[in-house]
């Protein structure tokens, strides 16, 4: 199996690059943000590979880090994903920013993928919650949160409050942020307004 490659680049296609490795040239499908950071032709470059193995083709896919190769392996565990979807995630959604979305069950964000509708960014966000917070580089009180909410345990003067800055106009991660802070500060007990009026001075800052 092929697990990483490096050589030169020689040309480019639609959705995949043809590295040179000492004369071969291998046909490396990648997503469209990892070929907007390869170089120019004539130029090295080092991939991560997943190689797939079929009855009547071997193809391989290329990533710039092993955390991007290890998403797409994630990704395709969710039912309904395919190789061609994971590849379309990530073109979207870079590792860190997935990790995100996924750990603060932002389905909105996944769902900005092309070809990725409601129901698939519904089942990402669901079937992934328990392994995106080792990835995330948000506050695990948010995270924590945002299961809440999202599983309806969150108490109700926090979901309310929640539910109060999305319908100003706020994003759901952005408002669960928010009240997790404001409720930092106002200790357990306390009432929505208190928390929506905490949470819009921390949107503020």
């Amino acid at each position: 199996m092929i697990g990483k490659l490096k050589g030169l680049i020689d040309s480019y296609g639609e959705d995949f690059v043809i590295l040179d490795v000492g004369g071969v040239g291998y046909q490396v499908h990648c997503s469209s943000r990892t070929l907007q950071h390869l170089p120019s032709p004539g130029e090295a470059a080092v991939l991560s590979i997943e190689t797939y193995v079929r009855e009547d083709q071997i193809k391989l896919f290329g990533f710039r880090t092993d955390q991007e190769r290890e998403w797409f392996r994630l990704l395709q565990t969710v039912q309904g994903v395919g190789a061609k979807v994971a590849l379309a995630v990530l073109g979207t959604l870079a590792p860190a920013d997935l990790a995100n979305a996924i750990a603060l069950r932002d389905k909105a964000a996944v769902s900005r993928t092309p070809g990725v509708g409601p129901k698939v960014a519904e089942r990402i966000v669901t079937e992934l919650k328990d392994k995106a917070p080792a990835f995330a580089n948000v506050d695990p009180a948010v995270v924590h949160l945002a299961g809440a909410v999202d599983d309806h345990r969150a108490p109700r003067p926090v979901a309310d409050a929640i539910s109060a800055l999305v319908n100003l106009g706020y994003g759901q991660p952005q408002a669960a942020a928010a009240i997790a802070s404001a409720s930092r500060s106002a200790g357990e007990g306390a009432e929505t307004a208190q928390l929506i009026r905490l949470g819009l001075k921390e949107l503020a800052k």
